[in-house]
C-alpha cells in the first residue's frame, strides 16, 4: 500500500504487509503538522521546504506541503514531527505556530486552471511550448535538458507523442 497522509497525496510511503495484517493508513509513520501564520503574510511551498531543509532534514522525510492563506499543512515522517514543532518558529521572516494534526479540511493544495488553444501537433515539444509560453526551440531545449516528465517519467525526446489523459510536468513551470 502507498500512503502519504491523505488519499490524493503526491509523495507517499510504501508499506509492505504480511498476509495476516490488513493494509491500513494507521500503520504508516506519517504525521500531519499544521503551521498557522497571519493571512496577510505570503509564504510559499518553497519557503516551508527551505525552513525544513535548513534544519538538516532530507527531502525524503517531508511529504506533501499544502498551503492556503494563513495555514500550511505539511506531512512528515512521524519521528521528525516533534523536532520540527520545537525548531520551527519562523519561516523566512514570518512567525509561525505549529501543532500536530490538522483541524477542518485540508488546504486545496494544487488547483488546475483551464487553458485552451490550438497546437500544431501532439508532439511533446509543441505542447511544452504552448503551455509554458515559450518558443518551440526553447521548449525542445527544456525537453532535452531533462526538465520535462510525462506520467512521472523523464522524457528527453521532443518528438514523443502525448495521449489524452497524460500528465505533463515541467520543472519550474507546473503540471498539466
Amino acid at each position: 500500500m502507498l500512503w502519504g497522509g491523505y488519499e490524493e497525496a503526491q509523495r507517499k510511503v510504501a508499506g509492505v504487509f504480511p498476509n495476516y495484517l490488513e493494509p491500513s493508513p494507521e500503520h504508516f509513520p506519517v504525521a500531519p503538522l499544521t503551521f498557522s501564520y497571519r493571512g496577510e503574510d505570503i509564504l510559499t511551498h518553497r519557503d516551508f521546504l527551505g525552513a525544513f531543509m535548513a534544519l538538516g532534514l532530507k527531502r525524503t522525510v517531508v511529504g506533501d506541503i499544502l498551503l492556503e492563506p494563513g495555514r500550511c499543512v505539511a506531512f512528515v515522517k512521524m519521528e521528525m514531527a516533534d523536532y520540527l514543532l520545537q525548531n520551527i518558529q519562523k519561516v523566512g521572516k514570518v512567525g509561525v505556530r505549529g501543532e500536530t494534526g490538522f483541524v477542518g479540511g485540508l488546504p486545496s493544495g494544487f488547483g488546475f486552471l483551464d487553458i485552451s488553444g490550438v497546437v500544431a501537433s501532439e508532439r511533446l515539444d509543441c505542447l511544452v511550448a504552448f503551455l509554458c509560453r515559450v518558443s518551440r526551440e526553447k521548449a525542445a531545449a527544456m525537453v532535452s535538458g531533462g526538465l520535462v516528465a510525462v506520467n512521472h517519467r523523464e522524457c528527453l525526446s521532443g518528438a514523443f507523442r502525448l495521449n489524452e489523459g497524460d500528465l505533463l510536468s515541467v520543472r519550474g513551470k507546473g503540471r498539466f
